[in-house]
């Protein structure tokens, strides 16, 4: 229970939770456009964790430059090192308290996000956050800011290597994407952040950041992987453009890495972010994991070994590897303990009554932690020399023996990791750890997909599905959790980007794998549908989406929205593919554009969908548009010679008034059923022919003899007999009008 100088754990996880989301989901803003999948994954994240906070009332929290406030009480807790890094972030941006109402919709995030995105120099010309936000901003949220005018005269005069401009977002999504930069602006950026310690360690929060899981808890792994991929990238820049500077580089990287996330450095150390990068890494920037492991001083590792022990309370078997991977020999590590109990004495944590026996037992572990208790001394020799040997028995294994070998390969020990994994989440009795292994399944998923063994992504991927579409698993929810937010992620957002580079066998796995996801995988998919020509890739994400029906018709609603008369075109094609009624509302504004070919696409998809409202959208829009918009439509319908327009021009014709308002409307139908009808239609002008209005003789005329040129056109027994009827049977102008013409012709 909290006393009056703390808060309850529930309120600092809460708080912590938010911070961590917030400043992730800002810096996806500044990455991605607002449409970007990953950025509606991380505003509904966002959202969840303001309302898990407030709690259905108004909650505010202060910001110092190392800590946040909650009624002037620090946050405390696990995860103090996020919470410093939001604190540090906001109140780089001036912020001084935080108040968030009840309800907080998306639109009001999206403000806040944009604002916070902002360069925080152009935001300070405008008067600070609080009154931009004054502004342009929103009710729901309320900011108070610190006034640094009289305090920091030179605060404008920022380094310019760490401007968050299109350039530095370009390098950050270069890294995500793991791909070289190529042109030398991107180039000399990166030269000029390796020289600076905060802009390196800017450019690992930006690379970081992406990569959450659904509940905003980090991605270990992905995180470590991501800021390894931007050493590698920092210093394979330096080893080409400036390779004396290596020494001195390392160093910046050391003095970065000192000041990220403990447990992201530990990954990264322990080897987590070697392997996985997907960069192509040459000889030298091979060696940055190790490079920067001889660049951490005493002091570096002191402090990372302090931090982590305050965080997690006590030494693991993981530390202890870590902490026996860079202190290699005794004398160093009794110099860094030593010095690491020194920062713990300053502590809350190294002040406890407790500590001394605390730090009896971890100083045991870290000390003693080797392989002595598992192995003998030959066979560690052994294990020293097992590479040597295993290049001499590879060349002269039996034939017999070859398949053997084979089953130890990376792709089988990989099958056996996700066979391991699936087997525990199934084993699983915990209702509070099911949650926790779904993700990790789904982080597994992810390695997979980044690898491009599809086939065992898929075998992840339907576990996960099996467990949430059973209703008796416990891990039901997290599953349907862990799925819903793969397809947000940066692994397989890249991996649908390389659907048109697949083979045929990988994309037939890959189009499994989104079935089973759900129509959730069509927010990835979206991009291939910007293209004008029909791509390879654009051909094989239709019939994915096409499988999904109805389900993904409103998932298809920013393509129709586009600027882009290319992602106009190909939405309203594969929603004519889909043909179902719920596409009908997105289809309508289509009709009434400026693009003929948009148009034209709309039409057709409507022709399409076999229900009354795609008939009546057709006819709505024939009649509020102009003459020459009214031609585009029919146009399109006649364009197609599809029996399938002949049911929405029949309805036309039906539902029109063609003595009032709709009589043009109604002869541009029959003019379109001239060159397409079928005996479909006849019924319909049958009608049309023999009706009659006073004071219409004009109208009248033009109605008889335009379905009397639609009936011959269609050329069957059905057509022929309603003239010959009507010269029997019809009035008087209608009778004429079949003489003067001919019945037969």
């Amino acid at each position: 229970m909290a006393d009056a100088t703390t808060l309850s754990p529930e309120v600092s996880r809460s708080v912590s939770a938010l911070a961590r989301t917030l400043v992730a989901t800002a810096r996806s803003w500044a990455l991605y456009p607002p449409d970007h999948p990953a950025i509606g994954g991380s505003l509904d994240r966002l959202r969840g964790a303001v309302a898990d906070t407030c709690k259905g009332h108004p909650f505010a929290f202060s910001v110092t430059p190392d800590d946040l406030l909650v009624t002037g009480l620090p946050v405390a807790g696990r995860d103090g090192g996020s919470v410093a890094e939001a604190a540090r972030w906001l109140h780089d941006r001036e912020i001084l308290e935080l108040t968030f109402e009840a309800e907080v919709s998306v639109a009001a995030l999206q403000r806040l996000l944009a604002m916070l995105s902002e360069d925080s120099r152009v935001i300070r010309q405008r008067g600070g956050p609080a009154k931009v936000w004054e502004q342009e901003g929103d009710g729901a949220i309320r900011i108070e800011q610190v006034d640094f005018s009289h305090v920091l005269q030179d605060r404008d005069v920022v380094n310019p290597v760490r401007r968050k401009d299109d350039l530095w977002r370009s390098i950050v999504r270069g890294i995500l994407e793991r791909r070289r930069p190529t042109d030398e602006a991107a180039q000399a950026r990166l030269l000029a952040i390796s020289g600076d310690v905060i802009a390196i360690g800017e450019l690992a929060g930006d690379v970081i950041a992406p990569h959450h899981a659904i509940d905003g808890s980090p991605m270990l792994t992905s995180q470590a992987a991501a800021v390894v991929a931007a050493y590698h990238h920092l210093v394979g820049i330096v080893d080409v453009l400036s390779p004396e500077r290596r020494s001195e580089v390392m160093q910046n990287l050391a003095a970065a890495t000192a000041n990220l996330n403990p447990h992201v450095v530990m990954q990264m150390l322990a080897g987590g972010g070697e392997e996985g990068t997907g960069v192509p890494i040459d000889s030298a920037a091979a060696a940055v994991v190790p490079g920067l492991i001889d660049a951490m001083d005493d002091s570096r590792v002191a402090q990372l070994l302090a931090t982590t022990l305050a965080i997690e309370g006590q030494a693991s078997e993981r530390l202890a590897t870590v902490f026996n991977t860079i202190a290699t020999d005794d004398d160093r590590k009794r110099r860094v303990l030593s010095m690491t109990r020194r920062l713990l004495g300053e502590t809350d944590f190294g002040r406890r009554d407790a500590f001394q026996n605390l730090w009896s037992s971890m100083e045991e572990l870290l000390l003693t932690y080797n392989e002595r208790p598992f192995v003998s001394q030959s066979y560690r020799q052994e294990l020293d020399q097992i590479g040597a040997r295993a290049e001499r028995m590879s060349a002269a294994v039996p034939e017999d023996l070859v398949e053997l070998v084979e089953t130890l390969g990376q792709d089988n020990v990989r099958r056996l990791s996700v066979r391991l994994v699936i087997d525990l989440l199934r084993l699983e009795r915990d209702p509070q750890r099911a949650p926790e292994l779904a993700r990790d399944v789904a982080a597994l998923a992810e390695d997979l997909f980044l690898a491009g063994d599809y086939e065992s992504a898929l075998t992840v991927v339907k576990a996960l599905q099996e467990h949430a579409g059973d209703a008796k698993s416990i891990a039901k929810e997290g599953s349907r959790l862990a799925l819903d937010g793969l397809v947000n992620t940066v692994a397989f957002v890249e991996t649908t980007e390389l659907l048109g580079e697949m083979s045929d066998a990988e994309a037939a796995r890959f189009t499994d794998i989104c079935a089973t996801i759900g129509a959730a995988a069509t927010d990835a998919l979206r991009g291939h549908f910007e293209v004008e020509e029909l791509t390879v890739g654009r051909s094989r994400a239709t019939a994915i989406v096409r499988r999904y029906g109805a389900r993904a018709v409103t998932r298809l609603a920013p393509l129709v929205s586009s600027k882009q008369w290319a992602a106009q075109r190909n939405a309203a094609d594969l929603l004519g593919e889909i043909a179902t009624a719920e596409a009908v509302p997105l289809l309508q504004p289509l009709l009434r554009g400026q693009d003929a070919r948009v148009t034209a696409a709309a039409v057709r998809a409507l022709s399409n969908i076999n229900d009354p409202a795609a008939a009546r959208a057709v006819h709505t829009v024939l009649r509020a548009a102009t003459g020459e918009q009214r031609r585009a439509v029919v146009d399109a319908l006649v364009a197609q010679k599809d029996a399938r327009v002949v049911p929405v021009l029949v309805r036309i014709v039906e539902e029109s008034e063609p003595f009032g308002p709709d009589h043009a409307i109604v002869l541009e139908a029959l003019g379109a059923l001239t060159q397409v009808g079928d005996d479909q239609a006849v019924p319909a002008l049958t009608t049309l022919m023999r009706r009659k209005k006073l004071f219409a003789r004009k109208k009248a005329r033009a109605l008889k003899e335009g379905s009397l040129a639609a009936l011959r056109s269609i050329q069957t027994a059905g057509a022929q007999r309603a003239i010959e009827e009507a010269g029997r049977t019809g009035d008087r102008m209608l009778k004429k009008l079949v003489r003067e013409t001919g019945a037969g012709t």
